[in-house]
């Protein structure tokens, strides 16, 4: 058996060690992360022995080959070590961040194989397409032309201290290589191109982003390229235009799509091509989507077109490997890649210098300290703690990409998360105040999404208690409150569900938070629970779960029938609650529910948001028993093939449709908060702001 190395234990190493579990002669021999931790879940898993660092793992001589799946600015520096040591290594795409570091990575490599893990070329329906063309199906080609409208989840989430939004050029090297690596590997090299950028916006103080652009690339077969991300509707096409046909690749849908002729006069061949594109098209869905039922209930391994893409690229390298070849999408490949988006970033993308983070005040100097205050409602408080004259301290995973009011000279900000001790009470320093924002991450199933919440909530109740801090405030969520059917309203004294066992993961834990925060304080922790409801506002996606189920942003799968007013608020609202619970008195030890007086229902939302927006929006109705009856239906499928789930409850699904009643005269008179009232101006800053 031949061992490989996972160097990184990221997401992306779950796929690698699966698509390995498929081919023959492969083993997993090691696993390496800085992050032992995580190394050591993986190699449970995955197989293998856990390493804190490369140079670990090759002390072992614990393998024979290597993945590379760090992020892209470490490829060149985890693979040049690699190479050194005379191991056949695949790196994830992109090959690195450069062409300077793929020409070092080219020149370091030699003799000893080096690929890159550009998976879509060998996606199902693309494979197909250059099947098709390899056997002249489509006669000479003509032209080739490629729509790539995606979403982007990171843009969408906000996430800009992401790698790809660093330099305008990373989106290239992290997005634009997708559809790149399918039409060189379709219609040769890039001899000369033409380029149209789509607009650029300011994510974040001097950082454009343009998202969008219009290629022409002059190949062996012209190609048109349309690609843009942030797209609300996906679609994935690449269309071979011939002399005698043409060939459509559906990359989402995993189908082709082909168009010829027959011997028939042409409103015959018009109707027989037009049957037989029908005909082609259902049988490819009906089998795409037996297939999908049959690898649920573990009758056919795991069946879609990214898993599917995923094994054909790893078999591929490790084929070549094994006959002593170089692989196809090799180091050359790669970094011809690069080359073609450093290329296009030098003609298209705004040219930015790196900004420094300018500290101008420390910690100690802090009187209020923010947790996680990165985030949709963290930079709205510190807007506001600034704009009252505080001195903040914030605590983020990542200080990259911040909007304008991190740079404030009242702001300075250290990067950790609840998870770290240490970091926490750097952060928190000498503050008396702490704001806990930080819900601490998920997980794959409750213990794991219970350890990373319920532990930073103590994490952070340990290190307010060993700092002295008078004033702790945890916002949480209304979602640790059962809020179906009842016929008293929801108060700040109302406690957590009382059966939190029928809750899914996230509720379940917020209710545990609450009830952990509320024992440490009779203990002497200085805590106060703010609950903020549905929260709504400019930075924040409109398409809210409380709202219903988004299947995509299009159709809304409503919880109920729609009709129950929603316990809305807005951002403002809910940062104007935590500064007053920052110098309310006497209120330790409480809770309050944060709520907003305009709470239209989730059938009125979508309609005024689909006009707000220009687009065709539609709520679906739906009752809670059939919503519960339907995952029962898939619990089944699932215990039948061995999966550990638990039961699904119709009291969790009660709740999500969110008609129980909330009062906040608590929260009016202890906090003196006045959220707003005005349908207008709600209108204006949760619905309008997004058009």
């Amino acid at each position: 058996m031949t061992r490989i190395a996972l160097i990184g234990a990221g997401n992306i190493s779950e796929v690698h060690a699966a698509a390995l579990r498929t081919l023959p002669g492969l083993t997993i021999g090691a696993v390496v992360d800085p992050n032992i931790a995580a190394a050591e879940r993986l190699a449970s898993r995955a197989g293998g022995r856990a390493f804190a660092s490369v140079a670990e793992a090759l002390a072992a001589d614990s393998f024979d080959r290597a993945h590379v799946l760090v992020p892209p600015d470490l490829h060149a520096a985890v693979t040049l070590e690699l190479l050194a040591a005379g191991k056949p290594t695949l790196v994830e795409k992109p090959l690195a961040a450069s062409l300077a570091e793929c020409r070092d990575l080219l020149a370091a490599a030699g003799a000893t194989p080096l690929g890159v893990n550009q998976n879509f070329v060998h996606h199902p329906a693309f494979a197909r397409l250059r099947a098709e063309h390899a056997a002249k199906r489509y006669g000479v080609a003509r032209a080739i032309s490629c729509i790539y409208h995606v979403p982007l989840r990171q843009l969408a989430d906000r996430q800009f201290g992401h790698w790809m939004f660093r330099q305008p050029g990373n989106l290239l090297l992290e997005q634009l290589v997708h559809p790149l690596s399918q039409l060189l590997s379709l219609a040769g090299p890039i001899k000369g191109m033409r380029l149209l950028p789509g607009p650029a916006i300011e994510i974040s103080p001097g950082l454009p982003f343009v998202g969008s652009l219009e290629a022409i690339f002059d190949c062996d077969v012209p190609v048109h390229l349309r690609f843009s991300v942030g797209e609300s509707f996906p679609c994935w096409q690449i269309t071979l235009a011939g002399s005698d046909g043409i060939g459509t690749a559906d990359i989402l849908a995993n189908r082709l799509v082909n168009a010829g002729r027959t011997s028939l006069m042409e409103p015959v061949d018009n109707m027989l091509s037009g049957l037989a594109t029908a005909a082609g098209l259902a049988a490819g869905a009906i089998d795409g989507f037996a297939r999908y039922c049959l690898a649920m209930v573990k009758i056919l391994p795991r069946s879609d077109q990214f898993y599917i893409s995923m094994c054909g690229s790893l078999g591929a390298f490790h084929r070549a490997i094994d006959a002593g070849q170089l692989p196809a999408l090799d180091g050359n490949f790669g970094a011809t890649l690069v080359e073609t988006c450093e290329r296009i970033a030098a003609e298209i993308m705004p040219k930015v210098q790196p900004r420094p983070i300018v500290q101008h005040i420390t910690p100690a100097e802090a009187d209020i300290a923010v947790l996680g205050g990165t985030g949709f409602i963290g930079a709205e408080v510190v807007r506001q703690l600034v704009a009252a004259g505080h001195k903040v301290s914030v605590m983020a995973r990542s200080p990259r990409n911040l909007p304008a009011i991190f740079e404030h000279p009242d702001v300075c900000i250290t990067r950790g998360s609840i998870a770290d001790p240490a970091a926490v009470s750097t952060a928190i320093a000498t503050c008396k105040t702490v704001i806990n924002l930080a819900h601490g991450g998920g997980g794959a199933n409750y213990e794991a999404v219970r350890r990373a919440m319920l532990g930073g909530a103590e994490t952070v109740a340990d290190a307010c208690t060993e700092a002295g801090v008078t004033r702790l405030i945890h916002v949480g969520s209304i979602a640790s409150l059962y809020l179906g059917p009842q016929e008293a309203p929801i108060t700040g004294a109302t406690p957590p569900d009382p059966q939190p066992d029928e809750r899914a993961d996230y509720a379940r834990a917020k209710a545990a938070c609450d009830l952990m925060l509320l024992a440490r304080h009779r203990t002497g922790l200085p805590v106060v629970i703010l609950r903020p409801g549905v929260v709504v506002g400019e930075g924040t996606s409109p398409f809210h779960s409380g709202v219903g189920l988004y299947n995509n942003e299009q159709h809304c799968i409503g919880w109920n029938d729609g009709r129950n007013p929603l316990p809305f608020v807005l951002v403002q609202d809910v940062a104007a609650a935590i500064l007053l619970a920052c110098t309310a008195p006497n209120i330790e030890g409480r809770t309050y529910n944060l709520v907003g007086d305009v709470r239209p229902n989730a059938a009125d939302y979508t309609a005024t948001l689909g006009r707000a927006l220009g687009r065709p929006l539609r709520y679906h109705k739906q009752s809670a028993t059939w919503l519960w009856l339907e995952d029962i239906g898939k619990w089944v499928i699932k215990r039948a093939t061995g999966r550990n789930v638990p039961l699904p409850s119709r009291r969790d699904f009660l709740s999500r449709g969110l008609s129980a009643t909330f009062d906040c005269a608590d929260a009016v008179r202890d906090l003196n908060w006045h959220p707003n009232a005005d349908p207008a101006v709600f209108h204006a800053k949760a619905i309008a702001i997004h058009a």
